[in-house]
């Protein structure tokens, strides 16, 4: 199983971006999905988790900014991220909680990260 991120990169304050994130391999099914962050200096957070039927939620600094949504068809999960500012600057991480074909557990997996810059 491999999740790979896309999306990232350099905008300016006020600026937007989608993230992607693209699970792929041997997948029975797929629970939550989810971005973490990890600023410079700063420890890594949770921004956003959805789950299979849609459910999400969200860390207080980019709730109205930041949707994530999927699509269980294509086992892909975005993160649609408005309103940038300068503090959202960080790697962000997908994960994805995977049952695994042949398994009878979930695993999470995570993806190889992507930076997003946000800088005038």
């Amino acid at each position: 199983v491999q999740l790979q991120a896309s999306g990232g990169g350099l905008v300016q304050p006020g600026g937007s971006l989608r993230l992607s994130c693209t699970a792929s391999g041997s997948i029975s099914g797929i629970n939550n999905m989810g971005w973490y962050r990890q600023g410079p200096g700063k420890e890594r957070e949770l921004v956003a988790r959805i789950s299979r039927r849609g459910t999400t939620n969200y860390t207080d600094s980019v709730k109205g900014r930041f949707t994530i949504s999927r699509d269980n068809a294509k086992k892909i999960a975005y993160l649609q991220m408005n309103s940038l500012k300068f503090e959202d600057t960080a790697v962000y991480y997908c994960t994805a909680d995977v049952l695994r074909r042949g398994s009878i557990r979930y695993t999470t997996y995570w993806g190889q990260g992507t930076q997003v810059t946000v800088s005038s």
